[in-house]
């Protein structure tokens, strides 16, 4: 015998949201059927979106924190990140905003990581991170978490996230320029692909040992990477680079 829930609640979720929705529940209010007094972030995430997607709740009209517990009549509109506006005076959701972009990605997304490297963005990631070893240093170090795992993101301790749609990477690269407006913030060739780690002029006398003999000939400027000491220099991929960074800059 089906449950008789008692109380119910009208839900509109807007924008990009509705990636998470069934069909019937996108871009339209719909009813939420419960009883008692839930916490409207357990409502959000028993609906499938995870809450690091949320940045603005209207209930009535009003703006309420993850800790409000829902009632029966409520009319509830919930928003996405907003780019372009600042809303700040008016949400109540993260005590903390971050005002740096800095990254950390699942075990899934090792080609994005490449990329936002190649464009200067601060990115950790390893092949082998537990989720558990992934928040953990997301709270510490305050980095965002980008990942294909909608679980993750539905962790209590998870403040700063973003699940990633696409599952092309050179698809993936966009939706996170996009939706964080890193557009100015690009500075191709900061960052070493390889270990995140900053990259610098260095003196090609001091690394002659270390080049093959046509590259020492041939190439003047070199760039070496302070961490783990990969060399740097604008060989035949380096064209192919720099007009994958110009598509990506001219795209938003």
């Amino acid at each position: 015998m089906d449950h008789e829930y008692s109380k119910t609640a009208k839900f509109r979720f807007y924008e990009e949201l509705n990636d998470f929705l069934p069909f019937d529940k996108k871009k339209t209010p719909f009813s939420y059927h419960f009883d008692g007094t839930p916490r409207i972030r357990d409502v959000i995430e028993a609906i499938d979106v995870p809450h690091t997607e949320v940045d603005l709740i209207l209930v009535n009209g009003k703006s309420v924190g993850f800790d409000y517990h829902l009632l029966h009549r409520d009319r509830v509109s919930i928003y996405p990140v907003f780019e372009s506006l600042d809303i700040s005076p008016i949400v109540l959701l993260r005590k903390k905003p971050l005002r740096k972009s800095t990254f950390i990605l699942d075990v899934h997304l090792g080609r994005l990581a490449k990329s936002l490297r190649m464009l200067g963005f601060d990115s950790f990631y390893r092949n082998d991170y537990e989720d558990s070893e992934i928040i953990s240093i997301s709270l510490k170090e305050k980095r965002i978490i980008l990942t294909r795992d909608r679980g993750v993101l539905k962790r209590k301790a998870v403040t700063h996230g973003y699940w990633i749609k696409s599952t092309r990477p050179e698809k993936q690269i966009q939706e996170v320029l996009r939706r964080f407006d890193l557009f100015s913030q690009i500075r191709p060739f900061h960052r070493c692909m390889m270990c995140n780690g900053i990259i610098n002029k260095i003196d090609k006398s001091t690394k002659m040992h270390e080049l093959p003999t046509a590259t020492a000939l041939y190439y003047k400027e070199f760039n070496g990477c302070l961490t783990c000491g990969r060399i740097y220099w604008k060989g035949s991929h380096y064209n192919k680079m720099l007009a994958r960074i110009n598509e990506l800059v001219n795209s938003q």
